[in-house]
């Protein structure tokens, strides 16, 4: 069964700010929470529906990409996790939501760290045949001196002031509210004695170096995943994703629609009369045409696997020439003196040779005569 919208589940607009999409998710946790509806599989159901959602849209990172992609973006284990977009257990946002208000959540697992996008441009002939490049990537990575852990000696200890559980609770008057600990910025540690390279952070800003391989096939907007390529998570956290999105050059000679290919070929006025063999380039060498007799400007030839090699399957393109008419320029005294000549010979014969210029100057001329009667 397809997966409805996940604004539609929370409804909200697809601008739904921060505050909107939390109140949506609690209005909607409330109603559908096993506790509130015991041995009712539908309200189970939408309750798991609702904290899917606000997943996906509370994580901006998520978000960017269900908008670009919808359900899709989560699919083939881009989102990880059980089964839906990478979500945990049931009761994880419900007790972040909730638990700010009454006092009841739970501590939450480190994030990992953030995916990052990177956009890697080529030519079209890196695109088709595949090409291996190297990219340099800004990025946090773990600090080397401590191995990722923020500690100088690799020591760390359960903070004092929440138990290691990374949340205080602060009574405002009649209300308990809990928020995230002070001390330890809610990671339930803390660190002694904190590494000197990082300031106890576990991550320093550094170019990454990956050498990338980019398939053959590859098309504008096409993404490669690279999994644990991405920034590197706080301490005890998993690192992101880098997701390489490929970026085509335009060619001199080719365009490229889908998998096939597409040219221009100029040709000589007495070639497209008389015909002419025609050699034309392609990717891989050159192929011949035949030119028939009396061709006209816009005749397109496909040569048949003469284009792109899909990416995912193993079908290839066609390449469509398609040829121009080219207007002879300098030329010599005795090359207008045959032109002339040439040109001499249609006189009282217009019709017979060019029937697409007569017909549009007896179209011209109809539209005229409608025009003034």
């Amino acid at each position: 069964m397809s997966k409805r919208d996940y604004y539609e589940v929370l409804g909200v607009s697809r601008t739904a700010t921060e505050d909107e999409l939390k109140k949506a998710y609690r209005r909607a946790a409330q109603k559908h929470h096993p506790d509130r509806n015991p041995d009712d599989k539908t309200a189970e159901a939408n309750f798991k529906e609702a904290k899917e959602a606000y997943e996906v849209l509370s994580d901006g990172g998520k978000r960017r990409m269900y908008d670009q992609h919808g359900h899709r973006a989560f699919e083939h284990g881009m989102g990880g996790g059980n089964g839906g977009a990478g979500f945990g257990d049931v009761n994880d946002i419900f007790g972040d939501i909730f638990g700010d208000i009454f006092g009841g959540g739970r501590q939450r697992a480190p994030r990992r760290g953030a995916d990052l996008r990177f956009v890697i441009e080529l030519d079209l002939e890196e695109a088709v045949f595949g090409v291996e490049k190297r990219i340099d990537v800004p990025t946090l990575v773990a600090c080397k001196p401590c191995s990722g852990s923020g500690a100088e000696d690799g020591k760390v200890e359960t903070c004092k002031s929440c138990n290691g559980h990374g949340q205080v609770r602060m009574q405002r008057g009649i209300f308990a509210v809990q928020q995230a600990c002070p001390t330890c910025g809610g990671r339930g540690k803390s660190i002694p004695k904190p590494c000197k390279a990082c300031h106890g952070n576990g991550r320093v800003q550094e170019d990454k170096v990956l050498q990338v391989k980019i398939p053959a096939g590859v098309d504008n907007g096409d993404r490669i995943r690279l999994t644990g390529e991405g920034e590197a998570g706080p301490p005890g956290a998993p690192a992101g994703d880098l997701y390489v999105e490929v970026s085509v050059h335009d060619h001199p000679i080719f365009q490229r629609d889908g998998n096939d290919l597409y040219c221009e070929v100029p040709i000589r006025f007495s070639q497209a009369a008389l015909g002419a063999d025609i050699v034309v380039p392609t990717l891989d060498g050159e192929a011949l045409i035949k030119v028939p007799l009396e061709t006209q400007t816009g005749k397109q030839f496909r040569l048949r696997g003469k284009g792109v090699k899909s990416v995912r399957s193993h079908s290839h393109g066609d390449l469509l020439c398609r040829v121009v008419v080219e207007t002879p320029v300098n030329l010599t005294a005795r090359q207008r003196e045959l032109l002339k000549d040439f040109e001499a010979t249609f006189e009282g014969e217009g019709a017979r040779h060019s029937p697409r210029s007569s017909g549009f100057l007896d179209g011209v001329k109809a539209f005229w005569d409608r025009m003034t009667s």
